[in-house]
């Protein structure tokens, strides 16, 4: 059973809040959130799956931790792909509880977490890509993993999509950390039509050497792709050929990866 410490720091690393728990530990922190504003979570474990909610508006995601997690609060710009209610008010319930094996264990979306960010992590599943519409919030490739299907417009939250500029290499790869067992990929493509153009083609190339070819349709349900079961640590989505419609715009809204853990 893991120790964890949680902490709440400002911008020059002075602590706000703090608390610490064997196998869970729970911080209420009051006080409104200033830029620079950071959470710092320690394990005594690594490689770990746990229970992680730095807001209580976004909620829990089951993550996987290599190491220290640090998350630096979002404002202005970078805060228009979360719901507003994320990060306001002064009075904040952040949670870390370790997972159960019945949990992770369990058939389910294994491609989900609200608590993704840029660069460099210690808590997966990761979304990365090559490319990201203007570098804006809400066409960045984390958006694809936080949950959301809702794919009948495009722009601020509940909208926000991986968005590839209009390039014709586009990819985006979600990392798990470790190794799990899948067999099926849903996609959400975006389908704000008639501002949305649509693949017909996409390929998913596996961490285990495989790809897929699917084939899409113009439609705003979910693309389910089924195949025999595999071990992998990440799946990448690229090749994405176009539809001959008019608009310039195909995206993202979200990427789902079912199985299980294995370890």
């Amino acid at each position: 059973m893991a120790e964890f410490i949680l902490k709440v720091l400002d911008q020059e690393n002075k602590m706000i809040a703090q608390n610490h728990g064997e196998g869970e530990v729970t911080l209420f922190c009051q006080r409104e959130y200033c830029p620079g504003d950071k959470f710092i979570l320690e394990s005594s474990e690594k490689d770990i799956l746990i229970w992680l909610q730095f807001d209580d508006a976004l909620g829990k995601s089951l993550t996987y931790i290599t190491g220290k997690v640090c998350y630096e609060i979002p404002f202005g710009e970078k805060r228009l792909n979360l719901s507003p209610k994320a990060f306001s008010g002064n009075k904040h319930l952040l949670t870390v509880k370790d997972a159960k094996e019945f949990e992770y264990k369990t058939y389910r979306n294994l491609a989900v977490n609200v608590y993704d960010k840029p660069g460099t992590v210690s808590c997966y599943p990761h979304a990365s890509a090559n490319v990201e519409t203007r570098g804006e919030s809400v066409f960045a490739a984390k958006n694809a993993i936080d949950g959301i299907t809702i794919n009948d417009s495009h722009g601020n939250w509940p909208y926000a999509s991986w968005g590839i500029n209009k390039q014709d290499d586009a990819a985006i790869k979600v990392e798990f950390g470790r190794t799990v067992e899948i067999d099926c990929v849903l996609l959400y493509t975006r389908a704000d039509f008639p501002h949305d153009n649509w693949w017909k083609s996409v390929t998913l190339t596996f961490s285990n050497g495989k790809s897929i070819i699917s084939e899409l349709d113009k439609s705003d349900h979910p693309h389910e792709i089924r195949f025999e079961k595999m071990q992998i640590n990440w799946v990448q989505l690229s090749k994405l050929i176009k539809s001959e419609d008019p608009s310039p715009f195909p995206a993202l809204t979200q990427i789902e990866v079912y199985g299980t853990d294995i370890s």
